[in-house]
């Protein structure tokens, strides 16, 4: 601690000795990190240049570069973290802005951190740290000081050294001091966390999209109905979140507010983003429904205008996987149903109801299973003696478990590149060509490439679908949209949909297909029925020979 102290107490004394420079608008956040918020953290025991070498998900700190869209920065300056676990953003801003009194640089900070739902995270020029507690929901018009749990000017920092050093050091994190504080704080303030918010917002917008939907189109039954204004809400916050990371152009849907024809324009964008990702998500080959919708431009403006900084608290580039499936688990748990009017009503689905809520994993506990089953598997293992695993949750929900196993294999495959592939030198540190199945990008970080990434994802489904006219007895593929059982008299069409599947382009037809058909008398689903239906995309198991001979002899029946 004592040489922690020297040189913070070396910094101070430069900053102090040359502060009107450091003042002047010519002073850049770019030089203020390198010369005093770089060494200040390492001082605190953070590995901030990654000296250590470690792999790219297991650095102390994360730079991310700053993407600046219409004067809004898109991505926090430093992400500190922990076994490669988030702890903390810090967001710099030169010594000439006023960060005691400017409304706009604690409200950018409060927004990364709430979205990502870390509680605690600090703002500096230097020459004052702020420390805010970020479980408050953020507004345009807090005053800075909303959420603010420690104040610091850059004479007090010796004194206040003790104090510091136990919140901020590497070491204090490691001992729990951070969390600690953490948790006081909220006993303090009480908080209202994302996901809660952000289930909110998207409720709002279901209720908003069924009522117009419903009272535009009356020919439409209650399936249509939910299936409309779901994949609407999904395709907005898919490209929104696609903006804020840099695959999107910012602002193509905020550009909607201005003019008329609001849905005509929206469908024009999905179906730029149809061409561009091919995904099921975009599909208007089998979705026929949606681009015949009327819907009037004030439900979809009214959805527009919470979208965007400033007057959206969510920043989308950080709001994590885990969020998102924590808010479409509670979600999904209601229904729309119509009237007998043909007005829109939502309510809780039955089966929700009787249970008593929804239930989401946390994040920590599927972390561990996945690192005991599939980091189990992979240990010690080459990319390509992983290719053979397949993966498959029946029972996925929103995929926690799914996402949760592909992250794994993401990491491992980028970590197993980074140490194997740099026979001239440490490839982490740039000193090696890097192998084909990586680039480095924003913020000098590492990542696998696109096409690395997809064939990880579809390895699972792309090997095994060139045999799948062999496997057609132990597989039915019908398309749907919710889980559901199916009466026995449904089997023939599958049946000859097979045989179809069979004489064609497999890889092409399977993509219009999302669902797994088992045939059992002990599923107990329902006396009358012993068929139950899985609606799992890209998805493939050989069911159990007890099963394969029903299904045999309904097929040659």
């Amino acid at each position: 601690m004592k040489e922690s102290l020297k040189q913070i107490s070396d910094l101070i004394e430069r900053f102090q000795r040359n502060i009107e420079a450091y003042r002047s608008p010519a002073y850049n956040e770019t030089q203020l990190r390198r010369e005093f918020i770089d060494p200040f953290f390492e001082a605190l025991g953070w590995d901030v240049a990654n000296r250590a070498g470690y792999a790219e998900q297991y650095k102390d700190v994360v730079h991310e570069d700053a993407i600046k869209v219409s004067g809004a920065t898109k991505a926090p300056d430093y992400c500190f973290r922990m076994g490669g676990v988030r702890k903390f953003f810090l967001e710099t801003k030169k010594p000439s802005v006023d960060i005691k009194e400017q409304t706009s640089p604690a409200y950018q900070l409060r927004r990364y951190a709430w979205s990502a739902k870390l509680p605690i995270s600090i703002l500096t020029d230097f020459e004052a740290l702020a420390i805010y507690d970020c479980r408050l929901r953020p507004k345009p018009s807090d005053k800075p000081s909303i959420g603010r749990v420690r104040f610091y000017t850059y004479d007090r920092y010796l004194d206040s050294f003790e104090e510091i050093y136990n919140l901020l050091s590497k070491e204090s994190v490691l001992k729990g001091s951070f969390d600690k504080f953490a948790e006081s704080e909220r006993q303090k303030r009480g908080t209202t966390e994302v996901d809660a918010e952000f289930l909110k917002e998207i409720e709002s917008w279901r209720e908003t999209l069924a009522k117009e939907i419903a009272i535009r189109n009356p020919k439409l039954s209650v399936k249509e109905l939910n299936f409309a204004v779901q994949l609407t809400i999904d395709r907005i916050i898919f490209l929104r979140m696609c903006e804020d990371r840099g695959i999107e152009k910012y602002g193509q849907i905020q550009s909607l507010l201005n003019g008329a024809n609001t849905y005509h324009r929206l469908r024009e964008i999905f179906y730029h983003a149809d061409d561009k990702y091919n995904s099921g998500l975009f599909d208007f080959r089998t979705d026929r429904l949606t681009p015949e919708l009327k819907v009037d431009d004030k439900p979809l403006k009214d959805i527009f205008k919470n979208l965007y900084y400033p007057e959206s608290p969510y920043e989308f580039s950080v709001l994590g996987a885990d969020i998102l499936g924590h808010v479409y688990e509670q979600f999904l748990g209601k229904v729309i149903r119509l009237t007998e009017g043909h007005r829109a009503k939502v309510e809780e689905k039955p089966e929700v109801r009787k249970a008593g809520g929804v239930y989401y994993t946390p994040t920590y506990i599927v972390d561990y299973i996945v690192k005991n089953t599939v980091g189990k598997i992979c240990e010690g293992k080459t990319p390509r003696q992983i290719s053979p695993l397949h993966i498959l949750d029946p029972a996925c929900g929103s995929g926690s478990f799914l996402l949760g196993a592909h992250q794994y294999l993401l990491d491992y495959h980028l970590n197993w590149y980074l140490t194997h592939h740099s026979k001239k030198g440490n490839v982490a540190q740039g000193f090696s060509p890097a192998p084909k199945e990586m680039y480095r990008g924003r913020g000098g970080q590492w990542y696998l490439t696109i096409q690395e990434k997809k064939r990880i994802l579809l390895n699972v489904t792309e090997r095994k679908l060139k045999h799948f006219p062999k496997n057609a007895p132990n597989l039915v593929v019908l398309g749907s949209d919710s889980p559901h059982c199916i009466d026995d008299s449904i089997i023939p069409t599958a049946i000859n949909m097979i045989d179809e599947v069979a004489s064609t382009d497999t890889t092409t037809v399977f993509r219009k297909l999302n669902g797994i058909i088992l045939i059992t008398n002990d599923f107990n689903i329902s006396k009358k029925r012993r068929v139950y239906f899985f609606p799992t995309r890209y998805s493939f198991f050989n069911l159990p020979e007890e099963i394969v001979s029903v299904f045999e002899g309904i097929r040659n029946g």
